[in-house]
């Protein structure tokens, strides 16, 4: 039975204990936090020994997997620690806080026995998997482009409460980097890599509060000649449900909690989105789960697990692209 460990016991990782708790199969065997009074909280609502340090857990417990869920400044450097030493990896997004730190981070996992998965779990969704399926599929014809938006509300009390949210230093960056980075990986993924990309982050509502963007914009051209728009912002009243349209030569294919397909001929497809517990917010998706279960299930397959570091850089890169044309007086701290 595979071992696990928690790093980081902050928000996000009530959705890993649920997922954890859910699959009788992998063992908690230890909990890990720098904050004594969360480190606390977890060790005793999960009944295992605590570490203020990750070394120190990677000497006593040695899990066959660790889930880091801390602040983003750390992602890259704790995965790569595990990995030089042979453990299993499942990190949340992004994959790393700065590109340097990314490319690291794939150099590591290339020469690493272990598995790293990174948690853009919105390509598990029903509907995520089905837009896949009927891309590949070939009878949509040739894929002409696509747009999407992201029209969240945060407040400035979100950023108090954690103030690294807010800083390029343990951030990366805001918006783009901690709420839409999952949209823009979903873009990619779906239309294609991205080969040139221009756009524009700003702050708009929450100036004096944060120091990155709470807004963004770009167009991006793909390397199968498609061109995808898209909007993001922090800004709006509410959490509205995320878009993503498709379009093809003999459908559109609209995201909008569901999946309506409108094919050429009129008719008109729908399928349903998954609704399921996560432990977590609702807008973190459903697929965290699906997603955690999928890594254990191939620990022991040949090769690596599909969302790898060099992966989930391809939306890093978007990002960082996004802040150099945006911030060119800031390039050392947004790059």
């Amino acid at each position: 039975m595979p071992t696990a460990a928690i790093i980081g016991c902050g928000d996000v990782s009530s959705v890993h204990f649920a997922a954890l708790a859910g699959t009788p199969d992998v063992e908690l065997v230890a909990v890990c936090d720098a904050d004594p009074d969360r480190l606390a909280a977890a060790v005793a609502a999960h009944g295992v020994p605590g570490y203020a340090s990750h070394l120190d857990l990677l000497a006593k417990a040695r899990p066959d997997v660790v889930h880091i869920c801390t602040p983003h400044h750390l992602h890259a450097s704790l995965a790569a620690d595990f990995l030089e030493a042979g453990v299993n990896v499942i990190v949340e997004k992004p994959l790393a806080h700065t590109l340097e730190e990314g490319r690291r981070l794939v150099d590591v996992a290339e020469r690493s026995p272990a598995k790293i998965g990174v948690c853009f779990q919105n390509r598990y969704n029903a509907t995520s998997q089905a837009m896949r399926e009927l891309l590949d599929g070939g009878s949509l014809g040739q894929l002409l482009g696509a747009s999407a938006t992201v029209m969240w509300h945060r407040s400035g009390d979100y950023y108090r409460d954690r103030p690294w949210r807010g800083t390029w230093a343990e951030g990366g960056g805001g918006l783009m980097m901690n709420q839409a980075i999952h949209t823009v990986d979903l873009l990619q993924w779906l239309v294609g890599d991205v080969a040139k990309v221009e756009g524009r982050a700003a702050t708009r509502a929450l100036a004096g509060v944060i120091e990155v963007e709470d807004t963004a914009e770009f167009v991006a051209e793909h390397e199968n000649g498609a061109r995808s728009v898209f909007y993001a912002t922090l800004a709006n009243a509410v959490n509205a449900p995320v878009t993503l349209d498709i379009v093809t030569e003999n459908a559109t294919i609209s995201l909008r909690g569901d999946l309506t397909v409108t094919y050429a001929d009129g008719s008109v497809e729908v399928i349903k989105e998954q609704l399921q517990e996560t432990g977590g917010r609702s807008y973190w998706g459903a697929s965290h789960e699906l997603l955690i279960k999928d890594f254990y299930a191939k620990l022991e397959a040949p090769g690596p697990f599909w969302i790898n570091p060099a992966e989930a850089s391809k939306s890093l890169r978007i990002v960082k692209d996004i802040y150099a044309q945006s911030y060119p007086d800031l390039a050392d701290l947004v790059a």
